[in-house]
């Protein structure tokens, strides 16, 4: 392979990755205003055409899950210090969900995303690929791992079930939207059913 061939397929990729990279910034612009972009959408505003941004982008649940992984990244890659499985999950809830905060909007399009393909799915009319979250069941596993033992496989899959409905956006749709709570309130609430949510299995525990 000569050396202008090399040259020309590096340009391809840095071209592609620039492309790429423009139409994510401006789905992520899209996304702060607060709905989910059409995928035409976001090639107007990158100024790139739609053939263009269907290939790197195919559907919207591509789009959003490229939007997803781009925002909580650090998040995702998250590995908590402690031994202990309950430290370890309070390292989790401490250290990374006040970040959901930052991430809110596009959070929210994942949600969004998400509600209106189970409904489509359901009625027989999806004609895009559904929209799977689910990246908080890993994060709580990999957190919570050494309580797996302790609390046996039912248990333990309890407790992530559990958590679940706390780590993530849902908290911050209930209590901002509904009860028109602070972020900082959202985070002290949380954190106090996080020790109910402890208190309950460490009272089952005892009571075995």
């Amino acid at each position: 392979m000569t050396a202008d061939v090399v040259s020309l397929r590096d340009n391809g990729r840095e071209r592609n990755a620039r492309t790429r990279q423009k139409l994510l910034a401006s789905a992520m612009t899209l996304v702060e205003r607060g709905r989910v972009p059409s995928i035409p959408e976001i090639a107007l505003h990158a100024g790139v055409s739609r053939a263009t941004a269907y290939r790197y982008f195919p559907s919207r649940s591509k789009l959003i899950a490229a939007v997803v992984t781009a925002s909580l990244e650090p998040v995702q890659h998250f590995q908590p210090n402690a031994a202990d499985g309950r430290q370890r999950l309070r390292e989790l809830f401490a250290q990374t969900f006040p970040q959901f905060k930052e991430f809110e909007p596009q959070m929210r399009a994942a949600l969004q995303l998400s509600l209106e393909h189970q409904s489509l799915e359901r009625a027989g009319l999806l004609e895009e690929e559904p929209y799977r979250r689910g990246q908080r069941r890993e994060l709580l596993r990999r957190a919570a791992e050494p309580l797996r033992r302790k609390l046996g496989p039912k248990g333990f899959d309890r407790l992530l079930k559990a958590l679940s409905l706390l780590y993530g956006i849902e908290p911050y749709v209930v209590l901002k939207d509904i009860w028109g709570s602070t972020d900082q309130e959202v985070e002290e609430i949380t954190r106090w059913m996080v020790d109910a949510i402890f208190g309950a299995f460490v009272q089952g525990s005892a009571g075995k």
